[in-house]
């Protein structure tokens, strides 16, 4: 960021299994996560996608990404990508990839995104016991 900068707003960001670039050039979430129930553990996500959309600045930025175990002492993945607004009409989109993300115990992680390493949001995502289900024919 330079002096000149204007450090934007975050619009929106959300946690989803993936993002689809259509022909139209519009984008579509598939499997939105605000939980993640599981009867065991670990689980894995061949793909984790955090998406974001930035507006309202200027300047060249660099967008870090990071989600953090339940006691919040270290972070199981993390993910930057510069990206620039021209100017206080432009928008920018930007999608992180995490591949072979593990999620090794119940309780509460977060997704922080940083915008020059400046925490911009916290988003909790608890990883919750369920009961298994049980098999066909034995009800």
């Amino acid at each position: 960021m330079t002096a000149d900068s204007i450090i934007p707003d975050l619009q929106a960001a959300i946690l989803c299994e993936d993002v689809r670039a259509e022909i139209s050039g519009q984008q579509t979430l598939i499997g939105v996560i605000g939980a993640i129930p599981t009867p065991t553990l670990p689980i894995a996500f061949f793909k984790l996608c955090l998406w974001t959309r930035w507006c309202g600045g200027s300047g060249d930025f660099i967008q870090k990404c990071l989600i953090y175990d339940p006691e919040e002492d270290q972070a199981i993945v993390q993910a930057e990508v510069p990206f620039s607004l021209s100017d206080l009409s432009a928008h920018a989109t930007n999608v992180h990839f995490f591949g072979g993300v593990q999620f090794q115990k119940y309780g509460t992680y977060h997704v922080e995104v940083l915008i020059d390493d400046q925490i911009q949001l916290r988003i909790p995502v608890p990883v919750l016991q369920m009961e298994a289900p049980l098999p066909p024919g034995d009800y």
